[in-house]
């Protein structure tokens, strides 16, 4: 082309124009001219980015979108439009330059024109130089098109193969859909098919083992398969329409039988083994236990048998243990000993219980713990040990209070019933069956208990066996077993009125006591005060964590009795003095026995604090009146009125004889007072207290008379008869040391 910006391509036939132009993707251009020396080319080519907007800058385009660049050729006339206002700049320059290096403007463009031409010439040389290669590229690209024509074809032909294709697999997947519906159809009959078969059908093996078999594990795995099959023949109704159960339902029903039939011998034979001596029952009653299913077998398919099978474990274990409870009770009657009588009552005469002629016949250890509790205690603390083995016990000639012997019992009856209860739920699935069992064991112990607490006046002992068996529902409610319940209720009530009963008795000793008979003239305490206080101790240490109300009024009454009592023996003493004394020892033995039995106080024992206080006050006057009556008359008479009036009355002849005598005998008299209280009271500890007690009241009688004496008109001449308050001291303290 003759202008740099011309589009034209190079001539091409026709026939092969449009595919060329395809195939190399752009119109051929010529090669850009070189400029000459001293002329710019004015570039009339530009780049555009395909798929962008002209006003986006080339830095944004390249790096946001992967699109091509082209190279577009500038028609001249668009290039004269937009570069017409720099053209008239650039040749005012260049006409310049021309002119500045001494060149004509005609021979300027002569040469530019002959390089022109030069160059076209060239470049058309070049197209010719290459019109066979543009043939042969010519024929490869018809080629081309020849396969791609048939590669056209071949795609059309596969399109409509993958059509038919198409139609073909839809066809499969709505058979294919068919099949699984058809085959989830047949799974869910074969399931239910199988089942059924399964369920109605009788293996040989199992035939072999219900018919010919031990009873064991494998046998007990066919019963349940054996079970399932009956239950499966008699619950469904379908079965029934059924002609497969023509066959099997008369096999099944021998099977059962013939299993009923091996099961009921069997379990026999164990029940029977129970009625050996020497048995131990609970270690064969475990080895029964894997068996259980049997008992299940027999309550579902066969509940006449069933009921014979449990017939017969009642009578065996209802005979069993009351053999055993009837022999242990045999056992331990040899080892009772009987601690007190009808006559061993709190206001009961010494000689008249027989204790001179029953001390060869049973120890002197067991008469002491008729009133006190001592070591009986022990057996509530002993509560959780096991049972007495009586024939070891007897062979050591061991002899037991009855309370040890009835928590042995009552030990060995809660420990079978539990065992028993537990297995009777577990192999039977019955709790009333545990009822029928021990109706005789209990009747058995019921008998004995009775005839013993028919004859028993043992108050502390029935006290004890009351405690026991509140431990005993104790221990059964810990365990969760309420089946002897109704039995230790029934126990608890029949020991109350028995205690209530004996108690009265003893409270009945003390107020229809004969005092002539009980009396003995010694000051000293008196043995039915030991008797009540150690018996009261013994009950109050019962009731400390039990706060029984009853037993509390109880023993109120039985205070209010021994009180009476013991005024009624002092007052058969002449002297008031020796009634002090005998109720002072025996409220001081009271109090001493309540401390001892570790009872931490309690109202018997504050009262009887309080009353001994009252007594100790009376005897220090009646003491101080014995050997200075004159004096304390005079101290209470003269010195309780107005000091201003009573020394007008007093004179110096009223308290100078008071005031001699006192000091020629003072001190004789202490020790005289001091001989007194050792041989009067038992106890030296609260001798010591009274000593002191009826000393310090004479120093303040003494005192009072020095006062007056001092008030008295001319009492200064007494002086030197009078005695220090420190003398009386000194003495006072003395006494206290030595005694």
């Amino acid at each position: 082309p003759p202008f740099p910006g011309d589009t034209r391509s190079v001539p091409i036939p026709n026939t092969h124009r449009h595919r060329w132009q395809i195939w190399i993707g752009a119109p051929l251009r010529r090669p850009p001219i070189p400029p000459t020396p001293g002329w710019r080319s004015s570039q009339p080519l530009r780049q555009r980015t395909t798929g962008r907007s002209r006003g986006s800058t080339s830095g944004s385009s390249s790096a946001t979108s992967p699109s091509t660049t082209t190279t577009r050729p500038v028609t001249t006339s668009r290039w004269r439009g937009c570069s017409r206002s720099s053209r008239t700049a650039r040749t005012t320059r260049e006409v310049a330059n021309i002119l500045a290096n001494g060149i004509k403007m005609r021979d300027y463009t002569k040469g530019v024109e002959n390089s022109i031409r030069q160059v076209e010439l060239d470049s058309i040389q070049d197209y010719i130089t290459e019109s066979e290669n543009l043939v042969l590229l010519h024929d490869q690209i018809s080629d081309c098109d020849n396969i791609l024509s048939q590669m056209e074809t071949v795609l059309t032909g596969f399109q409509t193969e993958i059509g038919s294709i198409s139609s073909e697999i839809k066809v499969l997947q709505e058979k294919s859909m068919d099949m699984g519906l058809k085959l989830r159809n047949r799974k869910a009959a074969e399931s239910k098919l199988s089942k059924f078969v399964e369920d109605i059908i009788v293996p040989p093996r199992m035939i072999d083992i219900i018919v010919d078999g031990e009873v064991n594990d494998e046998y007990m795995k066919t019963l349940e398969i054996l079970s399932k099959k009956i239950k499966f023949i008699e619950a469904d109704s379908m079965v029934k329409t059924s002609k497969a159960l023509k066959d099997v339902q008369p096999e099944v029903e021998r099977l059962r039988q013939k299993a009923v039939s091996k099961i009921f011998e069997f379990i026999i034979q164990k029940f029977y083994a129970l009625r050996k001596p020497k048995t131990n029952i609970q270690i064969l009653q475990q080895s029964v236990l894997k068996y259980k299913y049997t008992i299940v077998f027999l309550k579902e398919h066969a509940k006449e048998i069933y009921a014979e099978v449990r017939t017969a474990y009642i009578d065996t274990m209802n005979k069993v243990l009351s053999a055993h409870f009837r022999a242990y009770i045999q056992a331990l009657e040899k080892l009772q000993l009987d601690i007190a009588t009808s006559t061993d009552l709190l206001g009961v005469e010494t000689r008249s219980t027989g204790y001179l002629f029953s001390i060869g016949k049973e120890p002197l250890k067991a008469r002491s713990s008729v009133f006190a509790l001592g070591e009986r205690i022990n057996v509530l603390k002993d509560i959780e040990q096991p049972a007495l083995i009586p024939h070891i016990s007897e062979a050591k000639s061991q002899k037991y209070p009855y309370e040890v012997l009835f928590r042995s019992l009552q030990k060995l009856l809660i420990d079978t019933a539990t065992s028993e209860y537990l297995f009777s739920d577990d192999f039977f699935g019955e709790e009333s069956l545990f009822q029928d069992i021990f109706a005789g064991p209990i009747q058995v112990v019921d008998e004995y208990f009775d005839a013993v607490l028919l004859n028993c006046y043992d108050a502390i002992g029935i006290m004890l066996m009351i405690r026991i068996i509140h431990q005993h529902q104790l221990i059964m409610f810990k365990r969760r077993i309420p089946c002897l319940d109704s039995y230790l209720d029934k126990v608890n009530m029949s020991l109350w009125p028995r205690f209530k009963m004996v108690f009265d008795l003893h409270l009945s000793s003390l107020r229809n006591a004969n005092i002539k008979t009980l009396w003995e003239d010694d000051v000293h305490p008196h043995y039915v005060t030991r008797r009540y206080a150690e018996f009261t101790a013994s009950l109050v240490h019962l009731n400390v964590e039990y706060g029984d109300g009853q037993l509390d009024l109880n023993l109120e009454r039985l205070r209010m009795a021994i009180e009476d009592l013991l005024v009624k023996l002092a007052k058969m003493f002449p002297k008031p003095k020796m009634q002090t004394v005998f109720l002072i020892n025996n409220y001081d033995l009271t109090i001493a026995i309540l401390k001892e039995a570790g009872t931490e106080g309690g109202k018997t024992q504050l009262h009887f604090e309080e009353v001994l206080k009252s007594n100790i006050a009376i005897y220090v006057e009646e003491v101080l009146l014995e050997h200075f009556s004159d004096l304390i008359k005079f101290v209470k008479t003269r010195t309780s009125e107005d000091p201003a009036s009573s020394s007008d009355k007093a004179n110096i002849g009223d308290v100078e004889p008071l005031v001699k005598d006192f000091a020629n005998r003072w001190k004789a008299a202490i020790e005289l007072m001091h001989k007194d209280v050792i041989t009067s009271f038992s106890n030296f500890l609260c001798g010591m207290e009274i000593l002191k007690a009826a000393l310090t009241q004479l120093l303040l009688y003494y005192t009072r008379l020095t006062e007056c004496v001092k008030r008295v008109n001319g009492g200064s001449v007494l002086n030197k008869d009078l005695v220090s308050i420190s003398s009386i001291l000194y003495e006072i303290k003395k006494y206290s040391r030595t005694f």
